[in-house]
This record gives structure tokens, sequence and C-alpha cells, in this order.
């Protein structure tokens, strides 16, 4: 699979550290002071390179323990929400990508991008976690993965904030080369946000994909996640 391992020589905005907490955060505890500690990623160009409208703009923070990454997006929000009228938030909800998201992919491990983990949270705290694998045929994507994550949203008058909490643990069994974060570690990683209805739907990557048309299955395109002591 070398044909999606690359050197990258771009600049720091292809990093983004991740802030080690100093106590467990949980995803509804959106305004807790370990969020305001971390780097913030600005996602302010769609999957082309192209420049989003302003009021399409969001950032994203991410914190991590040594048992869960915690990843919060704040958004700005000046149009109606795509959002599901009937939400179910006990399970996942296969073709969320379809609506309002923020998503978060992750590669445990920085030689292999090939194998990583998709995860989207809506403004109706539904949510979505699967495990992928490109191989010579293509994209192979597991269903059942589960997680064990969680979500939490905040939706406010031209705001929308939301959160994930990813164990550790289930990504780790998927992929036995990976091993758990240290400080002064990377994994690959970008992320996303969904917005909008067609035709002026929009998708925004913290690294663009650079694909024809609207993909964020680019694990060539990564950017590193860096975790912070």
């Amino acid at each position: 699979m070398n044909f999606f391992i690359r050197t990258l020589n771009r600049e720091t905005q292809d990093i983004i550290g991740a802030h080690r907490a100093r106590v467990e955060v949980a995803a509804d505890e959106l305004d807790h002071a370990e969020w305001e500690r971390a780097p913030v990623a600005h996602l302010t160009r769609y999957w082309s390179g192209a420049t989003a409208p302003p009021e399409r703009h969001a950032e994203a923070r991410l914190i991590w323990t040594d048992d869960a990454l915690g990843v919060r997006f704040k958004c700005r929000q000046a149009e109606p929400l795509i959002v599901s009228g009937t939400p179910r938030i006990a399970e996942k909800t296969i073709g969320l990508w379809d609506r309002d998201v923020c998503e978060i992919f992750l590669a445990p491990d920085a030689g292999r991008p090939e194998r990583y983990f998709e995860f989207e949270v809506a403004p109706t705290c539904e949510w979505l976690d699967l495990a992928i694998r490109w191989t010579a045929g293509g994209r192979e994507t597991d269903w059942h993965f589960r997680s064990g994550m969680t979500v939490a949203a905040r939706v406010e008058e031209g705001s929308l904030t939301l959160a994930m909490r990813i164990p550790w643990a289930a990504m780790l069994d998927e992929i036995p080369t990976a091993t758990p974060p240290r400080a002064g570690e990377r994994w690959r990683a970008n992320l996303y946000r969904c917005v909008g209805a067609d035709p002026e739907r929009g998708y925004l990557a913290w690294q663009p994909t650079l694909t024809e048309q609207p993909n964020f299955h680019a694990p060539h395109r990564f950017g590193w996640l860096a975790f912070k002591g």
C-alpha cells in the first residue's frame, strides 16, 4: 500500500496539536476549561482548496488523555440546519454524511494511513463510527465497528458546537501495529464539515483532499495530529 504513503513537505498548517488534558472531559462538557488550552485547527476551505465563505467557517480543538481523544467543533451557522426530523441516537446513523455533520478521520499507524477510522457528529446528537481499509480492490468499510464514542451538540443563534469523545481501545484493537498515543508522537488525521443543501452544499476540509468531486476519503492528504504533553 505504498501508494498512500508520502513524505509531507508542507508548513505547519498540516499539523494540529492535541492538548493533554489534566482530567477526563466528557463530550457534553462543551465549555470545560481544557478545551481552551488546545490549539485551533481552522476549517476555512472546501475539499477543492477554494476558500469557503466566512459564514461557513469552523474551528476544531482536540484534547487527549490515556483513555480517549476529545474533539470539539465550533461552527458558524448562518443558514438553516440540514438535519433529520426523527433522529435516532441510540445507534449509529448510516448516511449521516448526507446531512449537516462535523467529522474526524484518524489513522493510528502513521505508516499505514490506508487503515483509518471515520467519526461523525450531527447537531441532533446523531453519530457514526466506521473502520476503513483501502486495498488494491478499493475501499472496504466495517459498518459494525463499535468505538464506544459519545457525542454532544449545542445549537445557538448563528453558531453550532459539536463534540465527540472517542476511546482509544477499539481503534487499537483493530490495528495491531498501532499503540496508545504518547506525548511527542503523531497520528495521521483530517477534519471536515458538511453544511447546507444542494446545489450550494459545502464540504469543508482542514486539509483539502483536492479530489475531482467532493470526497473526504483521501488518506494521502491527511495532515498530522501531534500529541502534546
